[in-house]
């Protein structure tokens, strides 16, 4: 049975337990649920293929057993684990502090970008498909990576670090 990662949007340990998330992706019906961190990585068996259904799915789960549901974006692990294998950030020089990002999207995008774009230390340098790949060197309380993404691309997205996606790929 083909193995898939959910992304939620905006979960925290502040806002949900992930014992209570795994139970209700299990009353969706999806099999050997496990949660990977606390910040809304859900990891399931399903014998449906359509990557949108089965996000619909969980999200209509999280609403009946949460009382509330965050955006999800799902993605198979064999996916994943092929961009990981491509060592999507190995052609980009960036500097040695910079984090690794992912944005996922619900959709590819259909505006044609001219990349890469950079604001202060945050990029991005690339679109393969319906994932965007980022970087960002940290600074305490700059909001500057997220500003960046969610202006060149909206809200219908979510962003996991590759250590992130490498440990749910695993998974």
């Amino acid at each position: 049975m083909p193995r898939y990662v959910a992304f939620l949007r905006g979960v925290s340990p502040m806002n949900a337990k992930m014992p209570e998330v795994k139970r209700a992706f299990e009353s969706a019906g999806f099999k050997n649920v496990k949660t990977v961190l606390a910040s809304g990585n859900v990891v399931f068996d399903s014998a449906a293929r359509s990557e949108k259904t089965l996000a619909q799915q969980a999200e209509k789960a999280m609403q009946e057993h949460l009382d509330r549901s965050f955006m999800t974006i799902v993605r198979s692990t064999k996916a994943l684990q092929a961009l990981i294998d491509a060592d999507p950030y190995g052609e980009f020089r960036l500097p040695a502090k910079s984090k690794h990002v992912i944005t996922f999207l619900r959709a590819a995008p259909t505006a044609k970008l001219s990349l890469p774009i950079k604001l202060d230390d945050a990029r991005i340098l690339a679109v393969r498909g319906q994932e965007i790949l980022t970087s960002y060197v940290p600074h305490p309380g700059s909001p500057t990576f997220m500003r960046l993404i969610e202006k060149t691309f909206g809200t219908e997205i979510t962003t996991r670090t590759l250590d992130t996606v490498k440990k749910c790929a695993a998974a």
